[in-house]
């Protein structure tokens, strides 16, 4: 009974080095989402809501480390939104290029646009898994 125990530890400790190993690998050849919600001002105008989203939207041709962009307007029903109207989806292949779009100039320049009109904003970030 004890080697069956024994056995049976060493069983659970490989598959779970081998499922770490397997997820790290999944990591390095994924997809990294870059999600920014943002909830504006109470009296922002329409027009300066949407020079933000176009100066978003430039940031792919701007920053080269954006593998790909998406962005929509809330339409849920649940009620669950705490005001956030705008929701961006930004793809990276790596951590380190999320990183350099970080500090990039140009996504400085877009905070500096946005920060008189934003009251609130939201970012997580994941890596893609099936």
């Amino acid at each position: 009974m004890k080697h069956f125990l024994l056995l049976t530890v060493a069983l659970v400790a490989a598959l779970t080095f081998s499922s770490t190993a397997m997820a790290a690998k999944k990591k390095a050849t994924g997809k990294l989402r870059h999600v920014v919600s943002f909830k504006f001002k109470e009296g922002t105008k329409p027009e300066d809501i949407r020079k933000i989203v176009d100066a978003f939207a430039a940031l792919k041709t701007k920053i080269p480390q954006v593998d790909k962009y998406e962005w929509g307007q809330n339409i849920s029903p649940e009620k669950h939104d705490r005001g956030h109207t705008h929701v961006f989806i930004m793809t990276f292949r790596s951590e380190k290029d999320r990183d350099e779009y970080l500090v990039h100039p140009d996504h400085k320049a877009f905070g500096a646009l946005l920060g008189p009109f934003l009251a609130e904003a939201f970012v997580v970030d994941f890596w893609v898994r099936d």
